[in-house]
């Protein structure tokens, strides 16, 4: 098929994104650089140089890339991505934050694998789909292999703990389904069968059970366990029609817990108010609805999956951040795509970008 140009309308939706998202995580780290200059230009340097730049030029690789390599190395793709993974456990080279074992150590940097295996699955789970299209009601070729990959996926990332990309992992999966044919009947029973497991899961697990109780309540523990959530509120509700004006956040000093991260959502609501924040979550809608546009009219069944799941990762994950500051679902600590610390999630954010651009090279229309 002749390649065209790539979607313009797709590029402006990412180009605004990341314009805001920059410019938000600076503002927002502003409330580290009044307690400590260091760390302010090593956040800084991580998130621009290593996440932008490097994301930018993983973008510029991965758009000149035919489509088709990745079909051709998923498997060794999503291998490798879970090996990665594996390595936090690894002493030499797994680093421990807040009793959590997400990070691998090389020299003087750090980076979250996670990010590589979220992609890692999107990509093999697309090419198995791809491959088993005229079997789509057959357990064995559809069902199964969903979950005896989310089952490895769990073994790795339950450990560490990371409930919530397991969560991600686990529902941009069985939408890929939904979108390869899979009966509904069948998408309703594995999602209550996730729900029972997940959910006993939390039951037994003190932390998690806590933000449930949290999100419930969010006044049970105001000095504690709520506090984050409350500061969020406070943030989101001074911010009003039009907010303070951008840089002018009060909450991201002092008050909001990781406010260039876990919190990005609640300054930008501050310092841009109703209409900053509404504006960034229609980005987000149009993200998604030109993104299955161009899986829609993509070239071959696996593009079109693989797009539709890199656009379901990304628009899940901004969402449940979105939700979780404004209250409305669980604390989960989940980064806001394109706009919260971490310079690894940006680069592979931006890679992937690469990839959807590269499909848009081919759709019929």
């Amino acid at each position: 098929m002749r390649e065209k140009k790539i979607d313009r309308f797709f590029l402006i939706i990412v180009f605004l994104l990341v314009v805001i998202g920059v410019s938000m995580f600076i503002s927002a780290s502003l409330g580290i650089l009044v307690k400590n200059g260091k760390i302010f230009y090593s956040v800084l340097f991580n998130q621009l140089i290593l996440g932008l730049g490097l994301g930018l030029v993983g973008m510029y690789f991965c758009l000149k890339i035919n489509y088709k390599f990745w079909r051709k190395y998923s498997f060794l793709i999503f291998l490798g991505s879970i090996l990665l993974t594996t390595s936090v456990f690894i002493p030499s080279l797994g680093w421990s934050h807040g009793g959590a074992e997400r990070w691998i150590q090389f020299g003087g940097f750090s980076f979250q694998p996670v990010e590589f295996l979220k992609f890692g699955f999107v990509i093999y789970f697309a090419a198995w789909l791809s491959w088993a299209k005229n079997r789509v009601k057959d357990f064995k070729f559809r069902i199964l292999p969903l979950f005896i990959m989310l089952t490895i996926i769990a073994l790795v990332l339950l450990k560490q703990p990371d409930t919530k990309s397991f969560i991600l992992i686990t529902v941009t999966g069985i939408l890929m389904l939904f979108i390869s044919g899979v009966p509904v009947k069948y998408i309703l029973g594995i999602g209550v069968g996730i729900t029972l497991v997940l959910g006993s899961f939390i039951y037994f697990t003190p932390y998690l059970r806590e933000r449930v109780k949290t999100f419930i309540d969010p006044s049970s523990d105001p000095r504690g366990s709520s506090y984050q959530i409350q500061q969020s509120l406070i943030a989101l509700g001074s911010g009003g029609i039009f907010g303070r004006g951008f840089g002018q956040s009060i909450q991201k000093f002092s008050y909001l817990p990781e406010p260039q991260g876990d919190s990005i959502f609640a300054v930008l609501g501050e310092e841009l108010g109703f209409v900053g924040a509404f504006a960034v979550i229609f980005l987000f809608i149009l993200f998604i609805l030109r993104g299955f546009r161009i899986a829609n009219n993509s070239p071959d069944l696996f593009s079109g999956l693989l797009v539709s799941g890199i656009v379901i990762m990304i628009t899940a994950q901004s969402f449940m951040h979105i939700a979780s500051v404004a209250g409305v679902f669980p604390l989960t600590g989940v980064p806001l795509v394109f706009m919260s610390h971490g310079g690894t999630a940006l680069m592979v954010y931006l890679m992937t970008m690469g990839i959807v651009f590269q499909v848009s090279k081919y759709n019929k229309n």
